[in-house]
């Protein structure tokens, strides 16, 4: 190791071993490996994740409308899979109709589906934000015991790494119900 760089105790990445699992906890711009799937934070007409450049529209305007009228919400809770690896798994944490927009169930409901999805296209490893937390109001303590609660439940025998994404200022305290201790 380079004299001049060291670890600091207390910072990121960080890693936990949870199982046969490997979680590293990593700011967004601190990739700790290759990932096979990226989880977003979604709400139920797709929003969040609407690209926000305005161009010229392919199809007529009719069928763009027509589109747009038959358009169903999807379900909280729900995971919609799209893209070739990395995949990207939008978790529909957010129903913009409601206040609050989001629900601890749906977060929860969306860490299993997101799970099981993983398990069944027999992916090796996942960028997870704290979903939740992003646009809404969940906080981060809550969503780490959330995930904690769905772990302890979930059988992974493909999953190995989890990229962990920790949101600015994260304070290293709140990943303590992920530590084998606990």
């Amino acid at each position: 190791m380079d004299k001049n760089f060291r670890v600091i105790p207390g910072s990121y990445p960080y890693e936990i071993v949870w199982e046969s699992l490997r979680i590293v906890a990593a700011p967004k711009d601190n990739q700790p490996f290759p990932v096979d799937a990226v989880v977003f934070e979604e709400d139920t007409f797709l929003v969040m994740s609407a690209e926000t450049a305005i161009r010229e529209p392919k199809e007529s305007l009719m069928r763009v409308m027509t589109k747009l009228i038959e358009t169903r919400p999807k379900k909280p809770g729900s995971i919609l899979v799209q893209g070739k690896r990395p995949l990207r798994m939008l978790a529909v944490v957010h129903d913009l109709n409601r206040e609050p927009t989001w629900k601890e169930e749906w977060v929860e409901s969306a860490l299993r589906g997101i799970f099981h999805e993983v398990e069944r296209r027999r992916l090796n490893a996942l960028a997870l934000p704290f979903i939740g937390t992003l646009h809404g109001k969940l906080k981060k303590e809550d969503f780490v015991n959330i995930l904690r609660e769905v772990l302890e439940t979930m059988e992974c025998t493909c999953l190995k790494k989890i990229w962990l994404i920790v949101p600015l200022k994260t304070k290293r305290a709140v990943l303590k119900p992920l530590e084998p201790d606990f």
